[in-house]
């Protein structure tokens, strides 16, 4: 099998632990097609370096897929850029085989073609990798055809100013198969070490939020698994020990009657008194009889990205509900005993003082169990509201605009009008409406209610920002397992 062999890269290295949940369905996918899948996990390994020297020694491999979950750590004001990370591993890489070398993963897919001219690399797949890394596979292995693979982003022009040209994805109109064993990741030591672990009912998401990169990430349609297969897969997690997951759904409850037929399998089959899981949904449609029924499979707690309470920030996001349809879905959770977390996103453009404030007090009032009063919106190339900002304010010279890493300067001078390059930078927008300290102006008006995640400086002792969060990571260490908003939730009020 040597010339079959293909080693899957895990480059995604904060803390607390996050199981490559992609390179499970991937790896599964290339056993199925012939080929020998091995996993380099840096993530969990003492020395990564090793971890690559030993995967990558011996006989060569067929290929490299090296997955790149996030850019950054997505989160005003921290900003972290891992590029440079990722640079230095495929550097590695490079000085332990001749392999191809292709990119993927969540992150790679927002930005394709700036993250390969960094890294000097000549191909990566956008989008889902369990079909396109298949076909990618067979293309290496016949010296070519790689017009065949889906999604695939390639160089047509070598040099500094590589050009690339990307294949159409290939997409099952409304369905969605995946594999169930998830034994190819070390699960049990990501949950041991993580807290909880990933699965996804379906991919893509037919919202039209003006600022999200799901869409651009998994597909602008929704395909759904059968719910047969998640019950399937959540037996796997089981056997190996694994009872508190994370669905990873852009919105689980959407298509509605897709979910209540996952909650129907789970309770049918019996896992859903084995297991706890959380889960991101919309505040519609959201109805009594989907809270029973998620209730029933075994649901704990429910993430609802509502972003504002505000008419016109709902409206400048494409948010298509409104507070009526809030609090209904906060009170259909309390009614069914499911924890219910509200995510905010401050700061967009036209917030003012006035905005945030009723945002925040309706939240008080709505009482859900915590809030998370995020600020800043990380603007994303291919979005409606980074199309908008650069067309009506301008990138450079920007006041509404905030960069951080160290991709270089946020100059569309030199970079001319390319969305991808000029937002590669963790790049956010934060209303100057909101005054030179924002994030004072909001903890003011949340007023030390220990219901809200308030926006702290960097160096704070306590963040909203999950990554190198000690707080949260010593509390997974003392036992604490479930979505990380809860696991926090606890912390402060003590149950855990």
């Amino acid at each position: 099998m040597g010339d079959k062999r293909i080693v899957l890269v895990n480059t995604n290295q904060i803390r607390p632990p996050i199981a490559p949940l992609g390179l499970d369905y991937v790896a599964e996918a290339l056993e199925q097609a012939g080929y020998s899948a091995e996993l380099a996990d840096l993530n969990l390994a003492e020395d990564p370096e090793e971890e690559l020297r030993n995967r990558l020694s011996g006989t060569p491999p067929l290929l490299v897929g090296v997955t790149f979950r996030n850019s950054d750590d997505c989160f005003w004001p921290f900003g972290e850029c891992f590029i440079p990370r990722l640079q230095g591993i495929i550097d590695d890489i490079r000085s332990l085989t001749d392999a191809p070398i292709v990119l993927g993963g969540s992150g790679f897919s927002v930005f394709p073609r700036p993250i390969l001219r960094r890294c000097d690399c000549r191909f990566g797949i956008r989008g889902g990798g369990e079909v396109a890394l298949c076909a990618f596979a067979r293309a290496v292995e016949k010296g070519g055809g790689f017009d065949d693979v889906p999604g695939l982003v390639r160089e047509v022009e070598a040099g500094p100013d590589a050009i690339y040209g990307e294949n159409p994805p290939r997409l099952q109109p409304n369905t969605l198969s995946l594999g169930t064993s998830r034994s190819y990741v070390n699960n049990r030591q990501y949950f041991l070490q993580g807290g909880q672990l990933g699965l996804e009912t379906k991919r893509g998401c037919d919202r039209r939020c003006a600022y999200c990169a799901d869409p651009l990430v998994k597909g602008g349609r929704v395909r759904t698994r059968d719910p047969s297969e998640v019950a399937d897969e959540v037996e796997s997690l089981l056997q190996q020990g694994v009872d508190v997951l994370h669905l990873c759904d852009s919105e689980f409850n959407i298509p509605s009657a897709h979910a209540l037929a996952v909650c129907r399998e789970m309770t049918r089959r019996g896992v859903g008194q084995k297991v706890r899981w959380y889960t991101y949904a919309c505040p519609t449609p959201f109805t009594d009889e989907l809270a029973d029924a998620m209730k029933n499979a075994g649901c704990e707690g429910v993430n609802f990205g509502v972003d504002s309470a505000n008419a016109a920030m709902l409206e400048c996001y494409g948010r298509s509900f409104g507070r009526s349809d809030i609090a209904k879905a906060v009170q259909l959770c309390r009614r069914h005993r499911l924890t219910t977390m509200i995510d905010l996103m401050l700061g967009g453009p036209g917030e003012s003082e006035e905005s945030v404030m009723e945002t925040i007090e309706f939240m008080k009032q709505l009482a859900p169990d915590c809030v998370g009063a995020a600020l800043g919106v990380r603007l994303y190339p291919g979005t409606r509201l980074a199309a908008r900002v650069a067309r009506e304010e301008g990138m450079s010279d920007n006041p509404n605009l905030q960069h951080f890493g160290s991709v270089g300067p946020l100059d569309s001078e030199s970079l001319g009008e390319d969305l991808e390059e000029l937002l590669l930078r963790p790049v956010f927008y934060v209303s100057r409406n909101l005054g030179n300290a924002p994030a004072e102006l909001v903890r003011e008006i949340i007023d030390e209610d220990e219901r809200f995640f308030a926006p702290r400086p960097r160096d704070a002792s306590e963040n909203y920002n999950y990554n190198q969060n000690e707080l949260l990571q010593n509390a997974i260490k003392e036992g604490a397992r479930g979505a990380y908003w809860d696991i926090l939730r606890k912390c402060r009020t003590r149950e855990a």
